[in-house]
């Protein structure tokens, strides 16, 4: 292992530029503790109540769905972050590899918004926590909430894997008490072990909503691998995240099934509330807590991707800790008006959200992985990431970019949301299956399509040049 060549620093100098050897620290347990810790907050418990208030299953139906989705959802997302080690730059900025200098920019702009969404949901749920802990109005516990995430943002990598590394310990020992009041302690109405009401779109709904809580974080998950040392291998990166993001999730959503199913009618803050009486005050202000955490990675991957949006364009630009400062600041912003206006109707608007972005997360993730794993496997020109005509990549791959949009609407047939349900998912009892359908069929037509192009241009650069 190699260690870093200089004192580390207390703010992080680097954003989206290629992390040499030397600076290279950590280990692969690390990514354990950054995903347990980070995933155990209020909105991972809200994502688990779904099964059991939205999608109306009962309790045994939606824990199974919960644990399948997770474990099927957490593969995708944890071979993403295997990628982090041996290319040493951000998740986003490797797209350019697939999708071409400009042709990237489609996506990165996705995912801008996608996570500016849940930076805008968890500002929403820490926000409701915070209030119920202090009585502050809802509206300034928001705005509190996003600017300690804003805080540690502008710090940067390390301190987000030490806070998470605490909460770890903290939350953790939070949600055991939670699961030991609610069951030992206060107990649960009698209703709550019912059977009845078991449906399979309802089950699949839950289960996409899980392998999605995954999935989403595929776009930036080997940002946070990105300073390991090249040494550490794809296997260790791929276990140490996958673990720790599986047993992050699962745990808090299955609280979230708990309460859904003690308390369908109830609000799910408000259920757990109720149901953690005795201990709600230190229950919810530890969650409340977890949550900054989580916003912060989530806009420091934000800023992350608006950089490589303004290094596109601007390719001179050399962003550093004041770029990503004031980035931070201006997403955080920006972002403050959704979480105003959406904290009213909260749980309604984030169930459509998840839906509509499993749909358009699915083609990129199809694409990536097939390029890196099959195609070229983890060798890619570091310095053309950073041309503005791509290098050896282009502006644009319309191959990568096809099979994107092809993905998308293969998909839509089998959606089935609350907006809108596709033709073949009404045929089989409006179960969703888009996503499983998207992968089944781009990964497959990518490396058809693709593979011819990039045995020439592998050959091409082998051949010896002629005078």
């Amino acid at each position: 292992m190699t260690a870093p060549s200089s004192k580390p620093e207390s703010v992080e100098r680097r954003t989206i530029d290629h992390v040499p050897v030397d600076e290279r620290h950590g280990r692969a347990r690390d990514l354990f503790t950054v995903w347990f810790g980070s995933n155990i907050m209020l909105l991972t418990i809200i994502t688990g109540a779904l099964s059991t208030t939205v999608f109306g299953l009962p309790w045994w139906a939606g824990a199974v769905a919960v644990v399948l989705g997770n474990v099927i959802g957490a593969v995708v997302m944890a071979l993403h972050a295997a990628q982090g080690p041996q290319m040493g730059v951000p998740q986003m900025l490797q797209t350019r590899a697939q999708f071409g200098s400009y042709g990237s920019l489609l996506v990165v702009v996705l995912v801008v918004f996608m996570y500016l969404g849940f930076f805008a949901s968890n500002a929403v749920l820490g926000g409701q926590a915070l209030s119920h802990v202090t009585g502050i109005p809802t509206n300034w516990s928001i705005v509190i909430i996003g600017l300690i995430s804003v805080a540690a943002t502008i710090v940067g990598y390390r301190l987000i894997h030490r806070v998470t590394a605490v909460l770890s310990v903290v939350a953790g020992g939070a949600l055991v008490v939670a699961f030991v009041w609610i069951v030992g302690v206060n107990g649960v109405p009698a209703g709550t072990w019912h059977t009845d009401g078991f449906t399979w779109a309802g089950f699949m709904a839950t289960l996409s909503v899980a392998a999605l809580w995954q999935i989403a974080y595929a776009p930036y998950v080997s940002d946070y691998t990105r300073y390991m040392p090249k040494d550490t291998g794809q296997r260790a990166a791929f276990w140490g995240t996958y673990s720790g993001c599986v047993l992050g999730s699962v745990l808090p959503m299955l609280l979230g099934v708990l309460v859904g199913a003690a308390l369908p009618n109830d609000e799910t803050l408000d259920g757990l509330s109720t149901l953690t009486h005795g201990v709600t005050t230190g229950v919810f202000a530890i969650f409340a807590i977890g949550i900054t955490a989580t916003n912060a990675m989530n806009l420091y991957c934000g800023t992350l991707s608006t950089i490589t949006i303004g290094q596109n364009i601007v390719p001179r630009w050399n962003p550093q800790a004041g770029s990503r400062a004031a980035v931070a600041i201006v997403l955080f912003v920006l972002t403050l008006i959704p979480a105003l206006i959406s904290a009213d109707d909260f749980l309604a608007n984030y169930a459509n959200f998840l839906a509509l972005l499993l749909c358009v997360l699915i083609p990129w993730t199809a694409v990536n992985l097939v390029d890196y794993y099959l195609l070229r496997h983890g060798h890619y020109d570091i310095d053309a990431l950073f041309e503005r005509d791509g290098g050896i990549y282009g502006r644009f791959n319309w191959v990568a970019i096809g099979c994107y949009f092809a993905g998308i609407l293969v998909q839509i047939p089998f959606l089935s949301t609350t907006l809108f349900t596709g033709f073949a998912a009404e045929a089989i009892g409006k179960v969703d299956i888009s996503w499983i359908v998207g992968l089944a069929v781009i990964c497959p037509l990518y490396y058809v399509l693709m593979r011819p192009r990039v045995s020439a241009a592998t050959v091409n650069r082998a051949a010896p040049s002629v005078a």
